[in-house]
């Protein structure tokens, strides 16, 4: 028989002996340390001794505790099993709101670019829109750092780190050509001199003696046309401001004198606009401006005859209409009496009454810029290959709550808004921001800086936004989104909706003049003059060994510290007394 007895354990050293004996073989003894050696018994698995465990678990601990820890395991793995389904169902605020993920103080970050590559070629010059290459931009590996700690001093949003390139560079790399406007190539406006009479004349609602909404600055446009505006052609006319007159700024509302007519109509590649009307900004003075762009760049601040007034009576504004950088352009005849309303004209329409410009900034009038605007352009136009850029708000994202928000803090009428939100509801199909409209990660901007291109899909975007500012609310937070999405499904264009902390990074925002009148003056702390010391008395204390520093004791410990103390209200009362 050469089969191997089950009674014997093949894995023994003397199982292993009688078998090769009973195979007739030679049996040569191993080397001890060549031997196998026996698995231990705690790494065998043992059916019988792990039933034994449970049992003794539960005689140590009793089945009270064994349950206790039975539910305590259960709550972990449903609480996990509860994190990973918010996890994966999509917080949005995480997704959208990473403004507040990077905000970093300008001070404590301060960085500097590293060294551009050289110029390419002129071929390659010619052949690119930009001076750098998309891939290889010095830019390219620039990464946002964590966002700092909590700050109970400073709660509110913060700058975040740009990078930058060099002016030198950042001129090189402005495009050589316009940018093409996608399906739309001409763009013309209308013009009529009675455009309430023309308002009559195409309402073919019987019962509507009256326009929804317009006025006669920006005209009367029906329904119908409003909503054929959304219709993208190749050639097209709009309702666009400045209707009644010949030329933008001449007659129309919103009028300028003629010797500044002749200077919007020059030809620039790139301007700085701002706008203060019914004096209630103080204007600022950009910063860190270049001497190229001091040169080529011509800052434009728009103020009304208020305005004009305040700043001739606190000397700011001489005749030579120049304020540091700023080149003052008086309007006459202000269409609108809210001053915020008329800062939307300017502010939307600026190729309108600069028709021969290619590139320009707008800030609001409390706003300061810090960064050179040939910077600027870089790094939000020119690199992204952009028209149109704009910052979104740091917290909100939603056009229902930016509406709430503004009814909250009393920016308008509650029921104008609640009337335009729920026509954009209705009739255009607004609904809340979800990641189904991703890539575009918000629907509300923070509208105090456009960065953009005069072209005319551009042209037409503000165009259409500055008439729903017209017919509805001057709150153009609330009608952004619906004019963007409605472009955006008939063309091939975008917005670049930069992070806010970003914005923060280029443009100090300053208070409005009446807050800053009623501020309390600053406290200027006076401490008592330094009493001089007589050095020959110094000296002479010097050497005498017994003489200590005086220390200056105070007598008052304990209780009588406390303001609660019998001391400290019987001086109160003698103060009060006195």
């Amino acid at each position: 028989m050469t089969g191997v007895p089950l009674g014997l354990r093949s894995t023994s050293f003397n199982s292993l002996q009688q078998l090769q004996l009973q195979n007739g073989g030679v049996f040569t003894a191993l080397p001890a340390a060549s031997l196998p050696r026996r698995p231990s018994k705690a790494l065998l698995y043992l059916p019988r001794e792990k039933e034994r465990v449970c049992p003794s678990i539960c005689r140590q601990l009793g089945r009270g505790k064994v349950a206790m820890l039975l539910l305590v395991g259960l709550g972990f793995l449903v609480f996990v099993f509860g994190c990973f389904m918010i996890y994966s169902g999509g917080n949005i605020s995480s997704e959208i709101e990473d403004t507040r993920s990077y905000t970093v103080t300008r001070h404590q970050h301060k960085l500097k670019p590293p060294r551009a590559p050289g110029p390419p070629s002129l071929s390659k010059l010619k052949a690119t829109k930009g001076y750098f290459p998309t891939l290889s931009h010095q830019c390219d590996h620039f990464a946002l750092p964590p966002p700092p700690p909590a700050d109970r001093r400073r709660p509110g949003p913060r700058p975040c780190p740009v990078c930058y390139i060099p002016v030198e560079q950042a001129i090189a790399s402005m495009p050589s050509s316009p940018s093409v406007s996608p399906v739309l190539h001409s763009l013309t406006y209308v013009q009529d001199e009675n455009p309430i009479q023309a308002f009559m004349q195409k309402n073919d609602d019987p019962t509507t003696s009256q326009p929804d909404g317009g006025s006669d600055f920006g005209g009367y446009p029906t329904l119908q046309e409003r909503d054929a505006a959304f219709d993208i052609k190749e050639d097209m006319t709009v309702y666009c401001g400045f209707v009644k007159g010949s030329r933008p700024g001449r007659h129309t509302g919103f009028d300028f004198d003629e010797a500044d007519l002749f200077e919007l109509d020059q030809y620039h590649d790139v301007i700085v606009a701002s706008a203060i009307f019914g004096n209630y900004d103080l204007i600022q003075q950009p910063r860190n401006i270049s001497k190229a762009a001091k040169k080529n760049v011509p800052f434009y601040m728009f103020i009304d005859d208020e305005t004009e007034s305040f700043m001739k009576n606190a000397s700011i504004l001489d005749g030579t209409r120049r304020v540091g950088l700023w080149r003052i352009i008086v309007v006459r005849n202000i269409p609108y009496t809210d001053a915020r309303r008329n800062g939307k004209v300017p502010k939307l329409l600026l190729h309108r009454i600069f028709p021969n410009v290619r590139y320009s900034i707008w800030i609001d009038g409390k706003l300061q810029l810090v960064v050179d605007p040939y910077q600027v352009l870089e790094r939000f136009l020119w690199r992204p290959n952009a028209t149109f850029a704009i910052s979104r708000h740091y917290r909100r994202f939603d056009v229902f709550v930016e509406a709430e928000a503004n009814k909250a803090a009393g920016k308008y009428e509650n029921a104008s808004i609640d009337r335009q939100v729920q026509f954009y509801q209705y009739h255009d199909g607004l609904t809340h921001y979800s990641k189904e409209k991703l890539p575009i990660t918000s629907d509300v901007p923070e509208g105090c800086v456009i960065i953009r291109e005069h072209i005319p899909i551009t042209n037409l975007f503000t165009c259409l936004w500055f008439n729903e500012v017209d017919r509805f609310t001057s709150r153009d937070q609330i009608s952004f989104s619906t004019v963007r999405d409605k472009i955006m499904a008939k063309a091939d264009w975008s917005v670049n909706m930069f992070l806010d902390c970003e914005r923060r990074n280029f443009v100090i925002q300053g208070y409005h003049r009446d807050i800053l009148e009623h501020m309390p003056p600053p406290i200027v702390r006076r401490y008592p003059p330094a009493v001089a010391r007589n050095s020959n008395s110094y000296n002479n204390n010097n050497n005498n060994n017994n003489i200590r520093p005086q220390i200056k004791k105070n007598p008052r410990r304990g209780r009588d510290r406390k303001s609660g103390s019998r001391r400290h209200h019987k001086l109160v009362g003698n103060i009060l007394s006195l």
